[in-house]
């Protein structure tokens, strides 16, 4: 049997670390990889598309530019964005507590309550939502009257529901519970996201429900709950076009009034595009706000670990 040696010099040879090649990087997320021929042609095709799409609207005089400028600042437009923003504000507010109660629900043991959150869920999740506008904007024939009192017995107090379902408070019953049976199942994710450990630790330090939820659980929930939340309130702030049909005075129904008196059709079109284009990129603004506010404690952690690793 031959016996295999090997001497200390050749220990020594043998390089501890495999060389570095040359134009290699540490990190690999910091690599530049030259453009392929696909990626070129896609961002030629993409300059293209742009500089026609400009051209078209800069080119086009069906558009009426000078109209769009002449009714851009309108009184009765900028009413119309009023009410648009004010429905957007209190049926999403609305929508979010209605749907903290409906998840609250969810998660319980509480099995009526629970039943009856996953009705209301089917039943407003299923049915379109201009639906549920005509509904409500139209409940006085239903239910002629609204009162307070005991079942069965006389009514303490007594209202008309004509004169309670205006247009605006139709519209903001509509939109506030057809929101909520959404947003139930973003809270009830986000609640669900946080670690039945955090649950523990707030109870073994003599916190009550209330202080663990509102202290402990919510603000960790925030990062799963307000990037969804945000699509939402981009969605209610487009959906608020939808109330046009009960003559709700918001933004769409102040272009129709004026187009329907002028023919002016696409110019007007146009002054509604831009409005929802502004509002739209505020709210943008707004969500990459609180997301990076809420993923603060996340990010630093990851950074720190990283860091970890790497030493």
């Amino acid at each position: 049997m031959t016996n295999l040696s090997i001497t200390s010099s050749a220990v020594s040879a043998v390089p501890s670390t495999p060389p570095t090649p040359k134009n290699c990087v540490d990190d690999v997320s910091k690599a530049i990889y030259p453009a392929s021929l696909s990626r070129r042609l896609g961002t030629i095709a993409l300059v293209l598309i742009a500089a026609w799409l400009v051209w078209f609207l800069i080119s086009n005089p069906r558009f009426e530019w000078p109209v769009v400028w002449n009714y851009l600042f309108a009184p009765a437009i900028l009413e119309g964005l009023g009410v648009t923003l004010a429905l957007t504000v209190i049926s999403m507010v609305g929508g979010v507590l209605v749907g903290t109660i409906a998840a609250l629900l969810l998660m319980s043991d509480y099995g009526p309550g629970r039943r009856a959150a996953n009705v209301y869920l089917w039943a407003f999740r299923a049915t379109p939502l201009m639906i549920q506008l005509l509904f409500w904007y139209n409940l006085a024939y239903l239910l002629p009257t609204v009162s307070i009192g005991l079942p069965f017995g006389e009514p303490w107090v007594e209202w008309r529901t004509i004169d309670l379902i205006n247009p605006f408070t139709a519209a903001v019953l509509g939109l506030s519970l057809a929101e909520g049976a959404y947003m139930a199942e973003i809270m009830r994710a986000g609640l669900l996201s946080v670690d039945q450990r955090q649950h523990d630790a707030a109870k073994a330090i003599g916190m009550t429900p209330a202080q663990s939820f509102f202290r402990i659980i919510v603000p960790q929930a925030m990062r799963f709950i307000i990037p969804p939340t945000g699509n939402q309130v981009i969605s209610m702030a487009k959906a608020t076009a939808l109330v046009s049909v009960i003559a709700m005075n918001d933004l769409l129904f102040a272009v129709q009034t004026i187009y329907n008196r002028t023919y002016e059709i696409v110019p007007l079109l146009m002054v509604a595009v831009f409005w929802y284009l502004v509002v739209i990129s505020c709210l943008y603004l707004i969500q990459s706000r609180l997301e990076k506010h809420y993923s603060k404690g996340h990010q630093r952690t990851a950074v720190i670990t990283a860091e970890t690793t790497t030493a």
